[in-house]
């Protein structure tokens, strides 16, 4: 029996030949994107369209209709593929409708081989757009997934290509359109059947998926969420914003495309590694029994390294969590309404307001409001019994920079030798999955800075009395969270590759900063007063200045000798105080220009005691992520929006942890001095 998906909602997939069915009562677009573990596609090679309908592993339609089939094979599909998006969208400037609203709701389905249909998705909710991505296939831990995706685009196929990080988005909408206009009838051909062998070899009377083993094709070859509002870095990087991957992660504009040969396999290997060996494979848990999910073990997704499988890994939670929340509370809400809708006609029905059979009705209402919810239930639950395991076994697998402070990986710490792929800034949780805590993780180097939040009341949860003592202890917690922050990015990094500087005007930061002071970590002791502040931002300012002008001069070797190229960090207190007008605006060009020359801010401030400045400042607060010295429910995710609960990760009260790792980067630090 094929599983009715709501928005938001996966299923896996029972094998990887499948058939795609897309129906929208009027002729569409249809075709489909592959994207890497950012969801980005590189380029055109990647879509499948009627202008270009082949790519390795699908086949899509040549020409607009009310009705399509796509052929898919993910067993053929390249191993940097992790994401199918399919897609379908009105065609634009050819006559007929210009947005969904006015039709039928599309309806997508997922076949197998054999005719039998999956899953399938009736896509509501539309109304002004005129693309929409349908369904999304996904590797999870060695298996593919459907999941209902129904994001809408108003600006059509331009704007969903722009947001799957493809850069000629708006060229190869207008290919595609040109491409429909003209008309290409050609059937999609049947996937080619599996040989005696049970194997995935392609045969030549059959390329609806690309070429065999034996030939080449043009492809292009690549191998994670959240900030909008503010959409978390890591679990959260919401983004959305995917990161360019650092160091070792393959970059696909620079992978070398395969041309059309004969005689050789497609070279599938990492596009910087050419000359490297293949990635170690992720490692495989028993196989389950018949009916039972397989049994987690950490490291279990893609990567070159355990870092990044690691981190792979922690996203994909944060994902599934995402996910499989928003179908929970969407089967609910569809309950209620249902409830409410059935008891709202038996009150509108005279007959049936009063006597036995009224009561009846609305007692028949209730019960199957209770068997929805507790299906709806049933499913979450199992769900996140799936994910509690994998939590119990990934976290305290956690190297130090995405381990909490009191994971027993800190104790055995050394200074690092490598720069990590991500750091640790917090936890996250829904308050229906309470016990599930997904480490919060930010590429390195960051791509922006950290406001720490000391205000009393903007997006605090919990009840606030507004005095000067709750306002001096959050101020203090506010500061002792930038510490343990800023004492993380110093632990990861290897010896002299990341310098912190500190300007605490009024010297209240003195207490939570001890422990970064007594043991000599910081570049310079902490900047106090008007002068210390002028000074501090002034050599920063030149410093972003002048790498600035040699990356952009392509003369980085012309830089004064003896200039130091490490990261550095700015810690700011109680900002805007011993702040005028030239300091915040230098501090506003550090906020803007130096992430991406080696400078980032972590700011602890209550937003309310510089609104002196108007606007000025908004875009300063703007390019921070917003971070909080106690749990707050401000962050979102990128795929449904939840309001996530943020817990900063501060160091267990009584612990030497944090003492004990400064003096090894101090002790690190003088000997690489």
């Amino acid at each position: 029996m094929a599983t009715e998906l709501t928005q938001g909602q996966n299923c896996r997939l029972p094998g990887p030949r499948l058939e795609i069915r897309l129906s929208a009562g009027h002729p569409v677009i249809a075709g489909a994107t592959l994207s890497d573990e950012d969801g980005r596609v590189p380029g055109p090679e990647w879509v499948a369209h009627p202008g270009s309908p082949i790519v390795p592993g699908l086949e899509a339609p040549r020409r607009a209709a009310a009705q399509h089939r796509l052929a898919v094979d993910l067993g053929a599909m390249p191993e940097p593929v992790c994401r199918v998006n399919v897609l379908i969208a009105l065609l634009h400037g050819i006559g007929g409708p210009e947005r969904f609203g006015g039709l039928p709701a599309p309806y997508v389905a997922v076949a197998g081989l054999d005719g039998t249909e999956i899953a399938g998705y009736t896509i509501t909710g539309l109304d002004t757009e005129s693309a929409v991505v349908a369904l999304e296939l996904y590797r999870r831990q060695g298996a593919w997934k459907v999941r209902a995706v129904g994001q809408g685009y108003a600006g059509g196929l331009a704007e969903l290509l722009t947001d799957q990080g493809l850069p000629q988005a708006r060229e190869l909408a207008g290919t595609i359109n040109e491409a429909v206009a003209e008309g290409m009838p050609r059937p999609v051909q049947a996937p080619p059947p599996l040989s005696a062998e049970g194997d995935r070899s392609r045969r030549a009377a059959a390329p609806a998926f690309g070429p065999d083993q034996g030939r080449t094709a043009p492809q292009d070859d690549s191998p994670m969420p959240p900030n909008g509002g503010q959409t978390p870095g890591g679990p959260g990087q919401p983004a959305p914003q995917p990161p360019a991957y650092p160091g070792g992660t393959p970059d696909p504009s620079a992978a070398p495309r395969p041309t059309a040969a004969s005689g050789g396999p497609i070279d599938y290997s990492h596009p910087r590694r050419q000359n490297a060996a293949p990635p170690t494979p992720p490692p495989t848990a028993p196989p389950a029994a018949p009916g039972q999910p397989r049994t987690p073990i950490a490291g279990d997704a893609t990567g070159w390294s355990m870092d990044e499988r690691l981190y792979n890994q922690v996203w994909g939670m944060f994902e599934d969590l995402a996910r499989t929340t928003a179908a929970y509370r969407g089967a609910v809400d569809f309950a209620d309404s249902r409830r409410d809708k059935e008891l709202e006609q038996l009150l509108s029905d005279p007959r049936s307001r009063i006597g036995g059979q009224g009561d009846a009705a609305r007692e028949a209402a209730r019960a199957r409001h209770a068997q929805l919810v507790a299906q709806a239930r049933e499913a979450f639950d199992r769900d996140l019994a799936q994910l509690t395991a994998e939590a119990e076994v990934v976290e305290p697998a956690l190297p130090p920079a995405y381990a909490r402070w009191d994971s027993p990986a800190w104790h055995a710490y050394r200074v690092p030798t490598e720069i990590p792929m991500a750091v640790r800034l917090g936890n996250l949780h829904l308050p229906e999955a309470d016990p599930i805590r997904i480490p919060m993780l930010a590429r390195l180097p960051l791509e922006r800075g950290l406001w720490i939040d000391s205000g009393r009341t903007v997006g605090r949860t919990g009840p606030s009395d507004g005095s000067s003592a709750e306002a001096h202890a959050l101020g203090r917690l506010a500061m002792e969270a930038a510490v343990a922050h800023a004492a993380r990015l110093l632990a990861v990094h290897p010896a002299g590759e990341f310098a912190v500087h500190v300007i605490d005007p009024a010297g209240s930061g003195a207490g939570p900063l001890a422990p970064l002071v007594r043991t000599g970590v910081l570049a310079a002791p902490p900047a106090l007063g008007a002068a210390g502040v002028a000074d501090v931002l002034a050599r920063l300012t030149q410093r972003v200045d002048l790498v600035q002008m040699a990356v952009r001069g392509g003369a980085a070797d012309s830089l004064p000798p003896g200039f130091d190229t490490s990261q550095q960090v700015l810690i700011v207190n109680d900002f805007p105080h011993g702040f005028d007008d030239r300091a915040v605006n230098q501090l506003r060009y550090l906020a803007d220009e130096g992430p991406a020359f080696g400078v980032h801010l972590m700011i602890v401030a209550d937003r309310e005691e510089s609104s002196a400045y108007g606007p000025l400042l908004d875009p300063l607060w703007r390019s921070l992520l917003r971070l909080t010295p106690v749990a707050d429910d401000h962050l979102a995710d990128p795929w449904v929006g939840h309001a996530w609960t943020y817990e900063p990760p501060l160091v267990p009260p009584g612990s030497q942890v944090l003492q004990q790792v400064l003096t090894q980067v101090a002790a690190a630090r003088a000997k690489h001095t």
